[in-house]
Order: structure tokens, then C-alpha cells, then sequence
């Protein structure tokens, strides 16, 4: 195995032998598989990747499709039926919440065993007992036995250890879902830190702006199979498109949606440019200048079919269409959509990410209409706007994804969503720290007395 590579994993394949009723398994154990009286389940089914020095890798799948049992198998807590693996480094993982603790045992003494596990010896765990108490951050709960502890404070015990030591590979299945708000962005600035040091991280997660911001590469499992390895943005978006056709019944609705309705875009006229900047001051190279697309109905679209977005574009404070925008500057998102079928709850949306596919912000029309649930009839055409004012973005390029939907906010049906609609690309920016900048009503600086 090359020193360059961290995980090196070679069809890999998991299969269970299941039994229905205890009665048969004693019979399989006394007939010596003369007969077979059980059922094979196979979970892995010849999964293979590997993972560089330094790199990290997100796995993403619905539940059952294998991501836990490889994980379990790499660590080596879980035997493979078939298939290699290697690992080169000292690993450290973060599996199922509490395994590995002993529930009888106070918090501290259970960071003392489960450190020795992982490898330190023990002058080192004393000399970093303190620092992963206050990294915990459970108070007197150390002192208590770990059956008493909330999930939340079991995982943040158990991430405590992990980071403190020195793993070369850390591999984490979805532990950060406990977490709370504080503490996960606490560990998440650690998986930066380790990730920016050299460490190799291999975790679980089923939020998509997690694996985009921080991982290279993402690998999508399905029915035990790799579906998809590449990209975090790609992986991600396929995965979303995904969950929704299987969801939703939608079958082939993508290439109809890009095939149907051009007709119905000649009303809107393509001479109504302004560009924002010709009344600015151009003497400013931190002015955020921000360059804006027509929109693209030919890029990545999923949905049922029953309505589809017609345009996207970015208007002025006067309602001319912008090819260039100022950030901080008053402007208007119009969606067009066209319902082919009777929609009893539309629901129109905007989402704008980074080139990582990092959500950044958003909006829909289903809090403003809540009490009236618009109808939208059938052939008819309706348009959804969102007045704001534009955050000032880093240099780099952003895109606008929008979606027309039926149902509510939490439960609905998504009839077309069209990936990159426009594509902002800021050419300049005075953003000086975070991923966009808030236009400031007012900065002050005096002095008290």
C-alpha cells in the first residue's frame, strides 16, 4: 500500500445469513449445510475506493444502503465476507454513540479507558485529560456514570477523545446529529483543523452543506453498490434529484420539462438590459461587482412535471433586468412559472450556493401566503418575486437554484427544480472575513467619557 494513500478498500462485499425462526438455525447447525434453511442478505456488494493522505470524503446514502457496515468493516469492528482493506495510520472513530464505554463508569474514568483504547499510554492521557474535559465542556457530569448522559453529551465525550489522540485517520458516522448547535460547530472547526493539518477523515453525513464545505470528495452507496464518486456538489445534487424521483414517482420528467413550453417564453423580451454600474462611482476596486447569467433551463432540473419555471432573472430598484449587479444594492429575484396542471398549494424558492455547493441563503413564498394557499390553475402562468438586498459576495461564482412546488413547507411536491438557473459570478469584493458580507445600515467607533 502507498504511503500516499490512507484507505485503501478492494471489493469489499457483506452478506448475513438470516433465519426465520431459532428452530432453523439449530437444524442448519445439526445438518452441517447439508440444507440450507436461511436467507442471505447482502449488504456490500464489492465496494471499492480509496482514500489519499490528507484527503476527506464524505459517504451519503439512504438508510440501508451500506455506509455504517463499511464503516464498521474499515475500522475493523465488523469482519468482511469478502474484499480487502487497509488502513495506513492510527485510526480513530466515532461509530455508534457510547460504543465502547462502559455505562456503569463515571465520564472521566470511561475517557481514561477509551483513550488507552485509541492508543495513548498513560502519561499521555494524563497529560491531556484536562484539555479533553474542558473540549467536552459537561461540567460536574464527568463524575457521573455515562447511563445518566443525554446523546448530546455522550457524543460530545466521545468527539472529545477522538480529538485528542493524534489520529492520522478519523472516520465518523452521522455523530454530529446530536449535537448541539454550539458544541457541532466546535467539532466542525476541529475537522478543519485536521482535515487543513494533513488528517484523512472518512465520515457519514445526510446534510449536504456539510459535505460540500468540507469534504473533496463525496461518495454516494446505494443497495450496497457505489452509485457515484466525484465532486461534493455533483454527488450531492444527483443524490437530491434522487430522493425525490423515488419519492415522488417521477420518471423521465427532466427531459420533458427542458423539451416543453419554449413558445411560452416569447412575451419575455430580451431588451430590457440595465447595467448597475453605469451610474457608480468606478474609481473603487472593492466595489462588488457582480456579473449575472440569463438563465439556463438546459443544466440539472428534477420534478413531477405538473408546472416549470419559465425564466429566472435579477431586476434593479426600477425593474430593468441586470446583467451586472452592485452588492448591497437593492434588488429583485422574478421566478416565471408555467402550471400545466392544477397546483392546490404553490410554493415558489430560491436557493443561492457557492461554487462548493454551500448553502448560503434563500427564500420561498410558502410563510407569506400561509393563510391564503395560492391555486394556480391549470395552463396558467404565474411569476413569484423576492425583493432583498443583494449581500456583498466574496469574489468567485454562485449559483441560483430555483423550484416551483405544491404542498407546504414541511410536506410537499416538487414539480420542477432547475440546478444553476443563474450563475452570479463577483468579480471584486470588500468582504474581508465569513462566507458573504451584510450590508451595514451604519459603522460606528467613539470613544466612552
Amino acid at each position: 500500500m502507498s504511503s500516499e494513500i490512507a484507505i485503501d478498500v478492494v471489493g469489499l462485499h457483506k452478506s448475513y445469513l438470516i433465519f426465520d425462526s431459532p428452530v432453523h438455525r439449530l437444524w442448519q447447525m445439526l445438518l452441517r449445510g447439508k440444507k440450507h434453511f436461511f436467507r442471505e442478505h447482502h449488504v456490500l456488494k464489492g465496494i471499492s475506493f480509496q482514500v489519499r493522505r490528507g484527503e476527506t470524503v464524505g459517504l451519503i446514502g439512504r438508510n440501508g444502503s451500506g455506509k455504517s457496515t463499511l464503516l464498521q468493516i474499515i475500522c475493523g469492528t465488523l469482519e468482511a465476507s469478502d474484499g480487502e482493506h487497509r488502513v495506513n495510520g492510527r485510526v480513530a472513530a466515532l461509530l455508534e454513540l457510547g460504543a465502547g464505554f462502559n455505562p456503569e463508569y463515571t465520564g472521566a474514568e470511561n475517557v481514561r479507558m477509551s483513550a488507552q483504547i485509541l492508543g495513548l499510554s498513560n502519561d499521555e492521557v494524563d497529560a491531556r485529560f484536562e484539555s479533553i474535559l474542558r473540549f467536552a465542556d459537561i461540567g460536574d457530569y464527568v463524575d457521573q456514570p455515562v447511563k445518566t448522559y443525554s446523546s448530546g453529551m455522550f457524543m460530545r465525550l466521545a468527539f472529545a477523545v477522538i480529538a485528542h489522540v493524534d489520529a492520522d485517520v478519523l472516520i465518523i458516522d452521522e455523530a454530529l446529529a446530536v449535537g448541539d448547535a454550539y458544541f457541532v460547530q466546535k467539532c466542525m472547526r476541529f475537522l478543519h483543523t485536521f482535515s487543513s493539518s494533513g488528517g484523512t477523515l472518512l465520515f457519514v453525513s445526510h446534510d449536504s452543506s456539510t459535505i460540500t464545505s468540507l469534504c473533496d470528495r463525496a461518495i454516494w452507496l446505494q443497495d450496497g453498490k457505489v452509485r457515484m464518486d466525484d465532486a461534493p456538489k455533483q454527488v450531492t445534487q444527483a443524490y437530491l434529484a434522487d430522493l425525490y424521483r423515488q419519492e415522488q414517482g417521477d420518471d423521465e420528467v427532466a427531459q420533458q420539462i427542458q423539451e416543453q413550453g419554449k413558445a411560452l417564453l416569447q412575451h419575455l423580451a430580451d431588451d430590457d438590459y440595465a447595467d448597475a454600474r453605469r451610474d457608480l462611482v468606478l474609481n473603487s476596486n472593492l466595489r462588488n461587482d457582480l456579473e449575472v447569467s440569463r438563465f439556463d433551463e438546459t443544466g440539472d432540473v428534477f420534478g413531477k412535471g405538473g408546472a416549470r419555471i419559465l425564466d429566472t432573472r435579477l431586476l434593479d430598484e426600477h425593474g430593468a433586468r441586470l446583467q451586472w449587479a452592485v452588492g448591497g444594492e437593492p434588488v429583485s429575484l422574478v421566478v416565471t412559472l408555467h402550471c400545466s396542471e392544477a397546483i392546490s398549494g404553490l410554493i415558489v424558492g430560491f436557493l443561492v450556493r457557492n461554487r462548493q455547493g454551500l448553502s448560503l441563503f434563500g427564500e420561498n413564498t410558502y410563510l407569506s401566503y400561509l393563510d391564503q394557499k395560492p391555486e394556480c390553475g391549470a395552463d396558467e402562468t404565474w411569476f413569484a418575486r423576492f425583493d432583498f438586498r443583494m449581500p456583498i459576495l466574496p469574489a468567485g461564482e454562485y449559483a441560483v437554484s430555483v423550484a416551483v412546488s405544491d404542498g407546504t413547507q414541511r410536506d410537499h411536491v416538487v414539480h420542477h427544480w432547475v440546478h444553476d438557473a443563474i450563475i452570479i459570478s463577483s468579480h471584486s469584493s470588500a468582504v474581508s472575513t465569513g462566507m458573504i458580507g451584510i450590508p451595514m445600515k451604519s459603522i460606528a467607533l467613539g470613544k466612552i467619557g
